[in-house]
């Protein structure tokens, strides 16, 4: 008789790596924007879909670059008082699971926010990340006594927000390499970090142990209610690597794709995540 899921374990992440990781992120972003927008045709390279929604290359940069923007913003906004202290709310995986909820609003926000980029040139694109990196950084190494911060799902703590920014330039980096094909060399620690949190929002959604995911080097997590395992080889067992795994949890990849291309195994009569993916809705 299968016993009752357990209750999934929310991870706590390191600070001081977590900060390092997005900082470090953030500078392999920007080499390919600098890439990207120095190319000959980099005008058409930025009107061309970027394969997220309806965004062109040039509005999936936009984006990136505001939502980056927005940490240094509240941070600043409450070392200043001009909004008040607020207290955590919400986890990590709670805010994951609410992202889906708000994309209507963050693509009207990006389109306006691109709109008022446009004729500027290419170099506009390069310069605002760069003047979002330098204020990122100041604001990463002066947060203070700042203990959370507020955002459109809930305040959450400092900590757990820069994650959050760390999924943006990690999701967001993917999608602007597949987009361009130009490599991003993603920070490693960024990369452990977002494909951590993403095997705990699965185990969130789908709490229990009778399937084991596994996506080395970084992340393993049981998950999907049913018999439990203990000891020796797990029953039912997925494997994939951290880019693969991100991509399906986002969505940019399917779960049947990602089974006939060999970029996921999966042993077991259990091992079929494709009701759970993706995880971002």
């Amino acid at each position: 008789m299968p016993s009752a899921p357990r209750k999934p374990r929310v991870r706590s992440f390191d600070p001081a790596k977590s900060r390092a990781a997005l900082e470090g992120q953030v500078r392999a972003v920007r080499d390919v924007v600098a890439v990207v927008c120095a190319e000959p045709d980099a005008e058409a390279l930025l009107a061309a879909p970027s394969g997220v929604g309806k965004w062109t290359v040039g509005e999936l940069i936009t984006h990136l670059t505001g939502a980056l923007e927005l940490l240094p913003r509240r941070v600043e906004a409450q070392r200043s008082g001009e909004i008040p202290s607020v207290r955590a709310e919400i986890t990590l995986p709670e805010y994951a699971a609410g992202l889906g909820a708000r994309a209507a609003d963050v693509a009207e926000k990006t389109s306006a926010a691109a709109a008022a980029l446009a004729g500027q040139g290419p170099n506009s694109l390069v310069a605002a990340m760069d003047r979002v990196a330098e204020r990122l950084s100041a604001a990463l190494a002066d947060a203070g006594s700042v203990a959370a911060v507020p955002t459109g799902l809930g305040a959450m703590s400092l900590s757990d927000y820069v994650v959050t920014r760390l999924v943006e330039a990690v999701v967001h980096g993917d999608d602007l390499a597949t987009a361009t094909g130009t490599v991003v060399r993603h920070d490693r620690q960024a990369l452990a970090t977002v494909s951590r949190l993403f095997a705990d929002v699965l185990a969130t959604k789908a709490p229990g142990g009778s399937v084991e995911v596994r996506i080395p080097p970084f992340a393993v997590t049981q998950c999907v209610a049913g018999p439990q395992h203990t000891r020796g080889t797990p029953p039912n067992v997925v494997e994939t690597d951290p880019i693969t795994w991100i991509r399906l949890a986002t969505g940019r990849l399917t779960w049947a794709d990602a089974l006939d291309s060999t970029a996921v195994t999966a042993s077991g009569e259990r091992a079929d995540l494709s009701a759970q993916l993706p995880l971002l809705t």
